[in-house]
């Protein structure tokens, strides 16, 4: 392993890096075009990436960077981790249009915001103008993360290496999707099949891969990518699990977003499998009748709840999240990263399963 350090690693100081970075970008985009609409779209891409986030896989590729012996100037890097935030947008973007979300970090979803631009037509032609305007803005959002990334001044070597794992990662969260995508409104007990999802649409893309981004960048070693892998894929897992009971029992207030959105598609999440397999016949009926159903009010939304709480299936999880937790500082200690990034990623293992939004 390396034996590079970085003097410091202040995870809030690349938040702001990072952030500035995109501000940049995005503002040089609105300024340079000619016609009188695209500032309003751009507008709308930069506030929907401005208006909050963990920047989570930003600061893993960071820690990437380091962890395999980057040294301060470390711009190119910068330039990588904030592409990631864009590719990101441009993921929840769709997803929003895919799930018919409202909120998302408590704002308007793009698709709902490009529905005010058209606001005073007849409901089916705004709906359908946010809709095909969001579709775009995503791709625009994809496109743009390329571009800011080829705007780093980057060697042929750093190239080689980069672009696989790039290639890997949005293969794997598409893939993701798409499994996902599949198992909505299926209630089931197989929870193989959910933990697939939960590697690929978040372990991997959300964690692992972009500690990978970082890595190559610096010219890591397989030692140094095996042992990102180590700490990556349990965290990412844990990430998820929380996320699928904040989707369920989270608070609308701190999340940002609604509590019945994953209960109306029907979410084939680990938490909904290990209910099915734990319910008796009266819970299982009741699970079958309400999960993916469009019009779940809150009445419907607290009765599954408490069969959730009721089959034990909500504290199977914390569990859960708890023993990937450890599996992941127990690599962080075999890994021999330099102390600043074992510290930080000791800080984003806790930050991911512990959050409350």
């Amino acid at each position: 392993m390396t034996t590079a350090v970085a003097d410091s690693l202040d995870l809030a100081a690349v938040r702001q890096a990072v952030d500035s970075t995109l501000t940049r970008f995005l503002s040089a985009k609105a300024e340079s075009t000619d016609s009188a609409e695209l500032p309003e779209l751009i507008g709308i891409l930069s506030r929907f990436v401005t208006a909050g986030g963990k920047r989570l896989r930003p600061l893993l590729c960071m820690c990437g960077w380091y962890a395999a012996g980057g040294g301060p100037e470390a711009g190119v890097a910068l330039h990588a981790a904030a592409s990631l935030e864009l590719f990101h947008a441009f993921a929840l973007i769709h997803d929003d249009v895919m799930d018919g979300s409202d909120t998302r970090r408590g704002h308007p979803t793009a698709h709902r915001a490009l529905e005010a631009v058209r606001a005073g037509g007849d409901g089916a032609s705004t709906e359908w103008f946010g809709v095909s305007g969001a579709i775009l803005l995503g791709d625009l959002a994809l496109v743009w993360s390329d571009e800011l990334l080829t705007g780093a001044t980057m060697s042929a070597r750093q190239h080689r290496a980069l672009r696989p794992v790039l290639d890997a990662m949005r293969s794997e969260v598409m893939l993701g999707q798409y499994l996902d995508l599949l198992a909505t409104g299926r209630v089931t007990g197989d929870l193989e099949e959910a933990m697939d999802v939960v590697r690929y649409k978040t372990a991997k893309y959300t964690i692992e891969r972009p500690l990978h981004v970082g890595a190559v960048l610096a010219d890591g070693s397989a030692a140094d990518l095996e042992a990102c892998s180590a700490y990556a894929l349990p965290v990412g897992e844990a990430f998820q699990l929380r996320d699928d009971l904040l989707g369920v029992f989270g608070d609308p207030r701190v999340t940002g977003k609604s509590d019945l959105d994953d209960l109306r598609e029907g979410k084939r999440t680990p938490l909904v499998a290990l209910a099915v397999q734990r319910a008796d016949e009266s819970q299982l009926s009741v699970l079958r009748s309400l999960l993916g159903r469009q019009d779940l009010d809150a009445e419907g939304a607290a009765a599954v709840r408490r069969i959730l709480e009721a089959t034990g299936a909500r504290r199977r999880v914390e569990d859960m999240i708890a023993d990937r937790h450890g599996q992941a500082l127990h690599a962080l200690d075999r890994a021999g990263f330099p102390p600043a990034v074992t510290a930080a990623l000791r800080e984003i293992a806790r930050a991911a399963t512990k959050r409350s939004s």
